[in-house]
């Protein structure tokens, strides 16, 4: 089997790749207690996202900078205003733990995929399909994160350009995983913002509400829209073995092996570790091309994500230094975070994503302004999620948007326009989530 044959990147894509991939190996290290600073991590990625800004979206750049200039602002007012003391090598820390599980995860790709063109699975019609569409997006979505979307998408438009309610589809199958799914980046952040959280109690209230924004899904096109000739996906078992296997992999590590470490923690170096464990029955030669082409290419293409993940985190250390440094660290936004305020929260973060701003922004504000104890970790985690999973659904400049807009040319207002019914079905759902959750802690 011959080495794959790597793109040419531009120097500064090839500078920026190899130091997300430092970042990442640091990140590894110190796992182990092996990392000669644990801001180094934090150097790294910040070095490649100041490589790569130019080439970065403008709106995202737009929004990215703009918490930049915020979050420093608040860090400045709260030393020279309040004589706030500022670990200065430690700023740029902020969520580098939840990229770090990013860029893991995009290794994912490396993993069965020796021979291109492997079918996905046969094109069905009908709400069968679109059904299967969903369910293709939300299982797969779960390990593979955004990359699913374009491998069923690009499988359904060999057929035609994408319809609406195959992109609403891909839309809400991926965006509703973030309600359970230990892999996807809204889980990271919760996981770092909230680290004592119990997931098996989110797992038992977002796992059926993201089975019921399916079941919403398939009724509601079925409803408004003639789903006879649109063509949808159908997943085949072979398909599911990764994913399945994956999961059960980190949860042998987090119970089992590895118990000291967080889930976030076992993603970041399991998921490049089994892409290289796959790959070496082809050869060390063909491996080291692969993930040199995987360094070069596809981790810079990360920018706009590493960006604002990255951005967001020196936000929420810039809002959280000055409510500490104005009111003495006296000061949150609830006396008690219950469930009242948990809902009163998740519209704030729904509303302030169809404003265009990326969930992660008010979740990560609203974890600076709450001072959380016990099982108010895990509502709020919750809260985080849901806001996440609706908010990218309906926001116009999310991730899960944007991307649909660059790639089959959909508006993300239209997608935002057809998506706020489901929306506020959601909302009502999410309440009642609450509710429960609430009333179980």
């Amino acid at each position: 089997m011959s080495e794959p044959s790597p793109e040419t990147p531009s120097p500064h894509h090839a500078i920026a790749g190899v130091a997300i991939l430092v970042g990442l190996l640091l990140q590894v290290l110190g796992f182990a207690g092996l990392s000669p600073s644990p801001h180094l991590v934090g150097y790294a990625l910040w070095l490649a996202t100041l490589l790569l800004w130019r080439d970065i979206p403008r709106r995202t750049r737009w929004q990215a900078g703009a918490l930049v200039v915020i979050g420093l602002g608040m860090l400045l007012t709260a030393r020279w205003r309040y004589d706030a003391s500022l670990d200065w090598p430690a700023l740029l820390d902020g969520n580098t733990y939840v990229v770090a599980m990013l860029v893991g995860v995009s290794f994912i790709g490396l993993i069965g995929n020796r021979r291109q063109g492997r079918p996905l699975g046969r094109a069905v019609t009908g709400a069968p399909g679109t059904a299967g569409t969903w369910l293709g997006v939300h299982l797969l979505g779960t390990i593979l994160n955004l990359s699913t979307v374009f491998m069923i998408g690009d499988r359904l438009a060999r057929r035609g350009p994408l319809t609406l309610p195959q992109l609403l589809a891909l839309n809400r199958g991926l965006s509703s995983a973030a309600l359970w799914s230990p892999f996807f980046a809204s889980m990271g952040v919760v996981m770092t913002l909230a680290p004592g959280m119990d997931y098996l109690h989110v797992l038992a209230v977002g796992l059926p509400l993201a089975l019921a924004a399916g079941l919403l899904t398939v009724t509601e096109l079925s409803r408004r829209f003639d789903l006879a000739t649109v063509a949808g996906f159908s997943l085949s078992p072979r398909n599911l073995l990764m994913p399945v296997t994956m999961a059960a992999l980190v949860m042998l590590f987090h119970y089992v092996l590895t118990p000291a470490l967080s889930i976030v923690s076992i993603i970041t170096f399991l998921l490049p570790a089994a892409a290289l464990v796959t790959n070496l029955p082809a050869g060390t030669r063909w491996t080291l091309g692969r993930v040199r082409q995987h360094t070069l290419t596809r981790l810079p293409a990360m920018r706009g994500e590493i960006a604002l993940f990255l951005c967001a985190g020196l936000l929420t250390l810039g809002l959280s230094t000055l409510i500490a440094a104005a009111t003495g660290s006296e000061w949150t936004l609830f006396a008690r975070f219950g469930a009242g305020e948990a809902i009163l929260s998740f519209l704030g973060i729904v509303a302030s994503a169809i404003a265009g701003l990326h969930p992660i922004i008010g979740v990560s504000v609203l974890a600076s302004m709450l001072d959380l104890e016990g099982s108010r970790q895990t509502l709020f985690a919750f809260v985080a999620l849901a806001s996440w999973a609706v908010g990218t659904s309906v926001g116009p400049l999310s991730g899960i948007n944007l991307s649909l807009q660059g790639r089959y040319g959909v508006s993300g207002y239209r997608m935002m326009k057809h998506n706020l019914g489901y929306a506020i079905v959601m909302a009502g759902l999410v309440t009642g989530g609450i509710l429960i959750l609430d009333a179980w802690l």
